[in-house]
This record gives C-alpha cells, structure tokens and sequence, in this order.
C-alpha cells in the first residue's frame, strides 16, 4: 500500500499526455491522392462555405492517428500497480481515450442532431458508442460490456453539434479562435475519399507555439471538413492526422442507431439512470478518498477549488496561452519513484532552472508543462523557452 500511495505523488507529471489528448478532441481521418481543377477561392470564402454547411447526414469509415512524441509506457503501468490488459469497461470516458495514441479505424453514421454512432473497430473486436434521441449506448463485444445513459445530462451532444465526431467539429473550435494572432490561407485542392476538397492552412502568427500548422480539407460541394491534420514545429510525423477514406452524405438506415444489450451483457448505467434511482452519485467536484493524502497539495486545485468555479490563471493570449497552477506543495522528488515511473519521466522530462528557481519541463509534440520544485504548474501549447520566460517573469 505504501508502495501505491507513493507511486500516485507521480501521476500528475505523468498526466501531461492527458492534457494533450485533451486538447486535440476526437477528429476522423483521410486518403488523399491527386489534384483536382477546382474555380479559385479566397480564405474568406472558404470559411464562409464551412460555415454555411448544413450537412446532416452522412455514414463512413475514417482512420485517425495520433503522435504526441511520448516514450514508450513500457512497465509504467504494472509500476503504477495496475495491468498492462486495458480497461474493459465500456463507458465512453474510458474507452475512447485509446484514440489519443497510434492508428484507429472507425466508422461514423450520423442523421441530424439526435443520432449518431460511432464504432471503434480492433480486428474482430468493435466497440460502439450509439446516440438515439434520449439513450447513449456503449458496447464492447470483446468484454461482451454495456454502458447505458439517458436524459438531458447524459452527454449527448448538444443540438447545434450536427456530426459530432468528424473533423468538422474541430474545425469549427479552430476557426471560432482565430483572430490576429492567426494567419489563414488556401494551399491547393486535394482529393479526399473521393471528394474533391479544397485545403485550408492556418497558423499561428506567434513564435513560442508548438503548432506548426493546422490543416483542413474542406469538400468543395458542401463545405464540409473531410479532413483535420495537425503538425508541430518538432516536425515528424503530423500530432493529428484524421481522415474519411470513405463518406456518404445520404442518410443512413434507421437501424444504424437501435441498440438492444446482447443476452449475458453486463449492463453499467450511468449516473443520470443512479440518481432517478435513488443511488449516491459523487459532487463534480468530489475526490475518490486518499486521493488528497497521495497527491499532497491538488485536492484543493483539482477539487474544492474547480468545484466552487475556480480555476487557473491565465498567462498570455492566442496560441502561446499558458495555464499557471500553484499546488501549494513542493514538487516530488523524481528519484523517488518507482524505478519504472522514474525512466518514464526522466524520458520526456528536462531540468531547467532560472529566476523562478528550478524545475522539469514534461514535454510532448503538443503541450508542454513546467512543474517548478516549489509546487507550481505552468501548462500551455508553447514551447520550453516560453514556459520558462513565464515563470522567470514572476506571474
């Protein structure tokens, strides 16, 4: 138990790559091959055709993958106490977070805001997330595992979010924050499972960013986002690189978005269908018990606090924001944890010192952090060197 309590003080560096998957969201995926003669278009023009986009419908198969730059796990899982099986669970805030590493194919069908389905397929095994009206399903055939929830809270997507789910979405945050720190150009056509797109670059016009570039395949028929990548300054492999190999914009069979738990499933309900029964649901902001006593100081950052409406200060604008968090507790000692969970982040992690004092960088292609050995937390999608001239600056 000592063991596994003293293994959990190192956790949050480790969640860094969280907090990048966090900020990339769930984006489908692309082939592109050839050039197609398409009539000229401005920057302009392009957005307005991705905001004028009405598409409702479509059913198809995309691959997205993803490379935040991170080590391999390795025994970092068996060195946190836990397997290195994976999670069985079928709840869809546990499952989909494999899509934040490697390559994945889906399939994706949606019919207006009320139904959509999503399936991650892995071999032979599939897991499916299904939305249909007031029910989100999800289900993995590998465990033979269900996840019900229903009603308004529910997690549905909301009604203006027509194909959650597709590059669409994440275009959309893209564009609805870009501003003076932004350019945004045409770059060409490309071909997009069939479709002919045009392709959308935008970029920061900030130095310290670790985004490189961001890049949209817009369908030159609807406006609609066939294609998402997303490139470091590190270069390499692209982070994000998500993509319709194949799409239908006609509607789907009704039958895509009917679920009924197969015979011998276990069934999990949510937390709406617990509380309509009466069970005991935590507060948002509540702690599992000892996770305060094992991660000294971030209960009252990651729980009281985030309760009550606090939160981070915010450092910076554009796309060299940073998050400042003061934990209140110094930094753990890496030379104390566990051998497997010290090689892991002494392999993403650089020593920096200056007027703030000391500390470690934890980096990755996308979101770096700097956890000062005073207990202080600066987060953002900026480089090491902008992490530290924040600290030095004192704010």
């Amino acid at each position: 138990m000592a063991e596994t309590r003293k293994a959990s003080r190192f956790i949050v560096p480790v969640a860094v790559a969280g907090v990048a998957a966090a900020t990339i969201g769930l984006v489908p995926a692309l082939a592109a091959s050839g050039d197609p003669d398409l009539p000229e278009i401005t920057a302009q023009q392009l957005i307005e055709k991705i905001a004028a986009s009405d598409t409702q419908t479509l059913s198809g198969t995309f691959k997205i993958s993803t490379d935040l730059g991170l080590p391999a796990l390795g025994g970092l899982a068996s060195g946190l106490g836990g397997t290195d099986g994976g999670s069985a669970s079928a709840d869809p805030s546990e499952k989909l977070t494999e899509l934040v590493s490697g390559s994945h194919t889906l399939r994706v069908a949606a019919d207006g805001p009320e139904r959509q389905r999503l399936t991650l397929l892995d071999g032979s095994d599939e897991y499916s997330l299904i939305h249909n009206g007031d029910d989100v399903w999800g289900y993995d055939s590998k465990s033979n595992q269900a996840f019900h929830e229903k009603g308004a809270s529910s997690g549905a997507p909301e009604k203006d979010q027509k194909l959650p789910g597709t590059p669409k979405q994440l275009a959309d945050e893209v564009l609805k924050a870009a501003g003076d720190t932004t350019s945004i150009t045409v770059d060409g056509t490309a071909k997009v499972a069939g479709r002919d797109a045009y392709q959308l670059v935008i970029k920061p016009k900030q130095s310290g960013s670790t985004v490189e570039s961001v890049k949209i395949a817009v369908d030159a028929a609807n406006g609609t986002p066939l294609k998402f990548t997303l490139s470091s300054v590190e270069g390499g492999k692209p982070v994000v690189d998500a993509g319709f190999t194949k799409v239908d914009f006609g509607k789907p069979a009704a039958s895509e978005f009917t679920f009924t738990a197969p015979k011998g499933a276990k069934v999990t309900e949510g937390a709406a269908e617990k509380f309509e029964k009466g069970e005991e649901v935590p507060a948002p902001g509540d702690l599992p018990k000892g996770f305060e006593e094992g991660i000294p100081g971030l209960g009252d950052v990651f729980g009281k606090d985030l309760g009550k409406g606090g939160g981070p200060e915010v450092i910076g604008e554009g796309w060299t924001t940073i998050a400042k968090l003061d934990t209140g507790a110094p930094a753990p000692k890496t030379d104390e944890a566990p051998k497997e969970i010290q090689g892991f982040l002494d392999s993403f992690g650089d020593k920096v010192s200056g007027k703030f004092g000391s500390g470690t960088v934890f980096k990755t292609k996308l979101v770096n952090a700097l956890l000062t050995d005073d207990g202080k937390v600066y987060v953002g999608a900026v480089t090491k060197d902008a992490l530290v001239d924040a600290a030095n600056s004192g704010k």
